[in-house]
This record gives structure tokens, sequence and C-alpha cells, in this order.
């Protein structure tokens, strides 16, 4: 018995829905087109399951911030996703006011409409509790005309908006097929992973993976953990390597001289658990060119990791039975530092393991090379995943939660 409802739990013949998804699309600069349509497809499930059994869907979602260049209407999305879903999805150039109020009114069986981008309401970023969110202007204009609250965002799910958790205070509220897969899925993953399990972390920040590291070693989540790009860079500096002004000033916008006393502590602890590279690939004269970290400091910015890193990673991985990759290896966007992704991404998936893949730039490493029919679980999730991971809770399940056990 879950702890919260699914769409298995309710009767929606008939039945105005509340959707509430996670569309905040990455966009082309200039012309403010949708770029990639990754996050819309995952929610099709869920949407196809309201649509068959005759509900009145009426989906929201946001997409940029106030203020921000990508802010804008939803009328993009419900096009692409009229497009994805061959059914006509009608674009509602209003949120919660009578324009909104008429059009779902107005709805019969099988309808989809999409309502306003919710950030342009201005309470909706306010950090409130369910029931405090339930009394805004947003959920007291809404809900009357709604039968059945459905959050299907789990890319937002660690946050205490007044779309993603209002409704649960005065709705019949469930869980959409993508948030109970990613709660079902990653759930085992943390309590009961196949060992031996290795993490793998990545990117351009580092300061979070300090803490996440820590949590997974030491409630043995994890059984061993790789670090690449700045992470790794990050940690070879608190052991003392001089990485060469250019990298060092990469690591100065990122963190702080607490992190790196935070990191020789956690080495300290986990000095057998942890694995860093051995050597680089740095741009230099246009070409890449590799350094070992023996030969450190450079002047020029470790875009990858080197070959020898690539086998010494390998190694770890031919025994893993769960891994999670988080990051890229390098700087993947350009074709000179892609290897280091393009070799580690590639051998795990190919691997008989069950494999995690999360956060944007990693799935999108991952679709790039073609390997993503090959992964066993790509999580949609970037700080709700990690939050996750580290066994917060999230403020979207704690509402679901709460919404069952009220009914």
């Amino acid at each position: 018995m879950r702890e919260y409802n699914t769409l298995d739990d309710f009767n929606f013949e008939n039945k105005t829905v509340l959707l509430r998804v996670d569309f905040n699309m990455p966009l082309d600069k200039k012309t403010l087109e949708i770029l990639d349509t990754t996050r819309i497809k995952r929610v099709l499930p869920t949407i196809k399951e309201l649509m068959n059994n005759n509900a009145k869907t009426v989906i929201i979602a946001h997409q940029g911030r106030q203020g921000s260049w990508d802010f804008i209407s939803m009328e993009k999305h419900a096009k692409a996703l009229q497009d994805l879903i061959g059914k006509k999805v009608t674009f509602i150039d209003d949120l919660y006011l009578d324009k909104a109020q008429n059009a779902i009114k107005n709805m019969e069986p099988g309808d989809i409409i999409m309502l306003d981008n919710v950030r342009k309401f201005e309470g909706e970023t306010e950090k409130k509790t369910a029931e405090e969110h339930s009394k805004s202007e947003l959920v007291q204009n809404l809900y009357p005309l709604v039968d059945i609250y459905v959050n299907d965002a789990f890319a937002a799910a660690h946050r205490k908006q007044c779309s993603l958790i209002g409704f649960t205070a005065v709705l019949p509220s469930c869980a959409g097929r993508l948030m109970e897969k990613e709660l079902t899925t990653l759930g085992d993953i943390i309590s009961n992973p196949e060992k031996p399990s290795v993490f793998l972390f990545g990117g351009a920040k580092f300061s979070d993976v300090i803490v996440t590291i820590d949590r997974l070693l030491e409630n043995k989540t994890a059984d061993k953990i790789i670090l690449t790009g700045l992470p790794a860079n990050a940690f070879l500096k608190a052991e003392g390597i001089n990485l060469g002004d250019k990298n060092e000033e990469m690591l100065s916008r990122e963190g702080s001289p607490e992190n790196y006393d935070d990191i020789k502590r956690l080495m300290d602890k986990y000095k057998d658990n942890i694995f860093l590279p051995t050597d680089f690939a740095q741009q230099a004269n246009m070409d890449r060119a590799e350094i070992a970290v023996s030969d450190l400091p450079t002047n020029y910015n470790l875009y990858d990791i080197g070959e020898r890193t690539i086998e010494k990673f390998k190694s770890i991985l031919s025994n893993a039975k769960t891994v999670f990759l988080s990051g890229p290896c390098g700087v993947f966007e350009n074709p000179i530092f892609m290897k280091g992704t393009k070799e580690i991404f590639t051998y795990v998936a190919n691997a008989d393991v069950f494999s995690i893949v999360g956060g944007g730039h990693t799935v999108a490493a991952v679709e790039q090379l073609g390997l993503d029919s090959k992964i066993s679980h790509i999580s949609t999730g970037g700080g709700s995943l990690e939050k996750f991971m580290m066994g917060e809770k999230l403020p979207v399940v704690e509402a679901l939660i709460a919404a069952k056990n009220k009914r």
C-alpha cells in the first residue's frame, strides 16, 4: 500500500482533473521556440490515461520565472503537446480569472485545455505550507471547479510552491504515472540497491555534491563514489593539488573555504570509497592534450578526464550492479572533450547493471550519444532528485501523503 494515491485510486470518468506538470522547457534565446519536448513526452502516459478515461483535463505548468528571458506564456507548450498527442489542446490565455473559469465550466469529457504560466500568479513561488497556499487566489478560484488534483511534476517536487502543494489541502489528490515511476524506482535504489553500487558525480557544480556524497556513503547506499568534472577538481584542490590559475578561478566561483574543509573531512572518513582522476585533458593550442595530475599546475583549462582515468574508472565500474550517473565527465558539448563522457557512459549503458541517469546535462549527453534506450531509468529530476538521493523529504510528496491521510 503506497503512502500516497495514484491514478489507480480514482475513477476519472467525466471528472474534471487539474494536472500539474513540469513543462519548463529549453528555449531558443532568439526565437523563444521550444528546443526539446522530452519533458512533455515523459508525461504523455498520464495525459493519455486521463483522456482515455474521459476526464476533462486542465493542465497547469510554469515556464521560466518572472524577470527571466524565458518567462513566456504556455501557448507554444499547448501546441507542442497537441502535436505529440494527436488531439486538440486548447490554450487559455488566463490562469484563474473569468476566462479560465468559463473554459473549465464548458469542457466536455475527453477535452484537454492548458492554462497560462502559473508563475504569472504573484504568490506562486512563495514558500508556504499546503494549507497556507490553499487560501490563495489561485487555489480558491480554481478548486471549486475541479474534482481531482494530479501532480506529475517530479522535477519540481522539492519546491513548496502554490500550484504544487496548495490544491492538495482542498482536493482529492494523487501522483501521476511519471511521479509514481520516479518515486518507486528511486525509492528502491535508495532503500535497497543491488550491490556493489557506484555513483558518479560530474558536471559544473560541486558544493551540493559534498553533502550528497556524505549521506550516500554514511547510509551505505553507495559503495564507491567516482568524481569527474568540477567536483573532481574541488576534491583535488582540497588535497593540496594546485590546478593552475584558470581552473582555480572556476572553482572560486562555485565554492567557499568551508567547502574545502568539508571535503577534507569527507576524504579522511571515506578515502577508500572516493575515486579521483589521475589525468586530465586540457585545451592547448585549440587541441586536446593530456596531462597527469602529478604534472599540475597548468596554464590551460582542464576540460575532460584523461585516458588513464577512463580506464581506471571502467575498472571500478566493471564489478558494479547499480550505477548512478549525475553530471558529464567533461565539457561534452565540445567534440574534442566528449571522450570521457562518451566512453564512461557507453560502458555503463552496455554493462549488465541497473543504471540511473539524472540531471539535465547528463540526460542531454545520454541522448546525444544515443544511449537513452540502454539506460534502465532516466530521471526527470534535478534538484528534486538530489534531495531525494540525500534522503530528504520532498514537499510535493509530503503534500500528497497528507492528502491521502485526510480522506
